[in-house]
């Protein structure tokens, strides 16, 4: 089922603090990106943010489910940790800090 452009909206919002916070819809989905860095996605109206060790570390108690069936697992925001707009942009920009540069694009000739 895909995820309503509203939920999206309100957790872009909701991690406004984190940075540039954008989002590519795909396939009915959507990718987040915070200050150009892809840092999660939003799949059946559900957050789910790239896992590192700082994260885990900050959120404490896990919940990890994979966003699509081939998919490596993340981790999973509950509905009451997006509500809280300043520990999520906290998480965000953690998870930010700690994923590497995005690679660069080859230009053909």
């Amino acid at each position: 089922m895909p995820s309503n452009q509203t939920t999206v909206d309100f957790i872009i919002k909701q991690m406004h603090y984190a940075g540039d916070i954008s989002f590519r819809k795909m396939f009915g989905e959507y990718v987040l990106y915070c200050n150009g860095k892809m840092i999660g996605s939003v799949c059946d109206d559900k957050l789910f943010i790239k896992p590192t060790v700082a994260g885990k570390a900050y959120i404490g108690k896990i919940v990890e489910e994979s966003p699509y069936p081939t998919a490596k697992p993340s981790f999973l925001i509950s509905k009451k940790q997006i509500q809280d707009a300043q520990w999520l942009s906290k998480l965000v920009y953690i998870t930010f800090e700690e994923l590497p540069k995005p690679a660069k694009k080859k230009v053909k000739k």
